[in-house]
């Protein structure tokens, strides 16, 4: 039986040109820019177009990505998107990613595991190259928040944005690539952070349109605690696996969700902020594709070489965490 290890060869992310700032989020709900930024670590986020989907994003990010490998669409076996928002129900977001990239051979299916959805996917897409069944797998984690966000609450609004990252996994002769992954779920928190109407539990109705249940509901503060201790336990189980400390990881890319719970993590692994890749007062918090555009953007700022080991850890609705550790 097959083993072969799979490897990161490219990356690339997408986020829309409009930028809402938090000084316009003052106009729409009772806020400040001091409030959002001492809270969150959040000054601006993107914001897709009204003629945007999830899968537009999708596709620019998978784009770059397979550009930043050399691999043509052609090539590509498998497309897994990670998203909470799909263009719909069904098809799958991943089947409308792979008509507009052109990746005609592709098997296509989207993963649901919220803000730790493009982990989820990773490890997914690890095992199929692990057993040789594919070759060459675009991972993608895709987000258009803007559209179940309720915007007049102010709790939620201001911490979510739209936005796009991807990830091309191959088997690279003589690296480890994807070494150790952890992943974990517990549903008995699932009323913390979740979107509680909209599907088939509770469908929206004309009678109860108004309480707009098809919009993110949020415990922040019960969120924070468990975020920063799934995070940090499965940053710790792939550490451990692999008999490494994290002094001496290169880079440690977490959710982008609140700069708060990044700078807990930090303090509890004894690593200075700086160890960390650090984008969400730009972004905001992108969900599955937070993650994936902060990979990108390590990639492409040099904060990693080949031989480098990377650290990512993510947390979600579900509640769903999950770590792995990747040498470069």
């Amino acid at each position: 039986m097959s083993n072969l290890s799979a490897s990161i060869v490219g990356t690339g992310s997408y986020v829309p040109e409009t930028i809402l700032t938090n000084a316009e989020l003052e106009r729409l709900v009772e806020t400040s820019d001091e409030w959002i930024i001492s809270r969150t670590g959040i000054r601006e986020r993107r914001i897709a177009s009204a003629t945007q989907s999830t899968s537009d994003l999708a596709a620019e990010a998978a784009k770059a990505a397979l550009q930043n490998a050399g691999v043509t669409p052609e090539e590509v076996d498998m497309i897994i998107v990670a998203t909470v928002t799909p263009d719909m129900f069904f098809p799958s977001t991943a089947c409308f990613v792979q008509t507009k990239i052109g990746a005609k051979r592709a098997v296509c299916f989207d993963v649901s595991a919220a803000c730790s959805g493009f982990l989820y996917a990773l490890e997914i897409a690890r095992q199929f190259i692990a057993s040789g069944a594919q070759k060459t797998i675009l991972v993608i984690g895709a987000e258009k928040l803007s559209t179940i966000v309720n915007w007049t609450d102010r709790n939620t609004c201001v911490l979510f944005g739209d936005g796009a990252g991807a990830a091309l996994l191959q088997h690279r002769p003589g690296s480890r690539g994807i070494r150790h992954t952890h992943m974990g779920s517990d549903g008995k928190f699932a009323d913390i952070l979740q979107i509680p109407g909209g599907a088939c539990l509770n469908p929206v109705t004309a009678e109860n349109a108004g309480e707009r249940l098809n919009t993110i509901r949020m415990n922040g503060k019960e969120t924070y605690k468990q975020a920063v201790t799934a995070m940090l336990d499965a940053g710790n189980r792939v550490l451990e696996a692999a008999g490494m400390n994290a002094s001496e990881l290169a880079c440690i890319i977490p959710h982008q969700a609140n700069v708060r719970i990044i700078e807990a993590i930090a303090e509890r692994m004894k690593l200075p902020m700086d160890r960390f890749l650090v984008n969400l007062e730009r972004f905001g918090n992108t969900s599955a594709a937070a993650v994936a555009i902060a990979l990108d953007e390590a990639n492409r700022t040099g904060r990693m070489h080949r031989g480098d080991h990377i650290l990512l850890v993510v947390f979600g609705g579900g509640l769903t965490w999950a770590g792995s550790l990747i040498e470069w």
